[in-house]
């Protein structure tokens, strides 16, 4: 539920725990019962991107959100948590959104069209207790991805699956942290490859103006 804000926390008289929540757009309060929170802090954007007219109207940098290339400043491209876009900001979504603006940033040096395509691909898992864990696995606008909330919550497959996270997630900031050379994600050892855009399926599905992402840059500077 996004949009409200926690504004008190109290406990009834038989020691429940509730939280009470106000809209940010039309003030209507809410009461939830909780047993665990995690909190997530007002923020504000970069001072700097702002008066530098890099950012949106969100505060966040203003990408176009299938090549992450900026929608005004044609030789910057961003990803990470501060580009706009409805999906979850993880460090998965970091990853897939990795190898998308490495290619782009050449195909834009070369004078040629963008055609690394981000469909915003982001997962996390969810440690729900000492050993249960379950997931979540999304594109944009949180469409669910194949492998959504596949695990029960709890039981024999909720542990399998924390411990087998666990050891992946190691392995995963293994290779991100050796230093060894290779293209990065998502293969490590070759580049991605990309369809050209009018046979790209997630574009053709989501109806998206194609003849928009096909313009030709000009060879330039780029800042990521």
């Amino acid at each position: 539920m996004f949009g409200w804000e926690m504004i008190k926390v109290h406990m009834t008289e038989i020691g429940e725990k509730i939280a009470t929540f106000k809209n940010v757009d039309s003030g209507e309060t809410m009461e939830h019962p909780f047993m665990h929170m995690n909190i997530n802090p007002p923020s504000k954007p970069h001072a700097e991107l702002v008066e530098a007219g890099i950012t949106d109207n969100t505060g966040l940098v203003d990408v176009n959100p299938y090549t992450l290339q900026h929608g005004r400043f044609e030789n910057i491209f961003a990803f990470g948590d501060c580009i706009k876009g409805s999906t979850t900001r993880t460090q998965h979504a970091a990853h897939a959104q990795h190898p998308v603006v490495k290619h782009n940033v050449k195909q834009f040096m070369d004078g040629k069209a963008l055609n690394g395509i981000y469909d915003g691909y982001t997962y996390m898992p969810f440690y729900l207790s000492h050993s249960n864990a379950n997931n979540f696995q999304h594109y944009y606008d949180f469409e669910p991805a194949t492998n959504n909330h596949w695990v029960p919550s709890f039981g024999l497959f909720s542990q399998r699956y924390f411990h087998s996270q666990l050891k992946a997630n190691l392995k995963q900031g293994e290779a991100l942290s050796s230093f060894k050379k290779d293209n990065g994600p998502p293969h490590g050892y070759f580049n991605a490859i990309y369809d050209p855009l009018e046979a790209n399926e997630y574009l053709l599905e989501k109806k998206v103006d194609i003849e928009a992402l096909k313009t030709i840059h000009t060879k330039g500077d780029v800042a990521v």
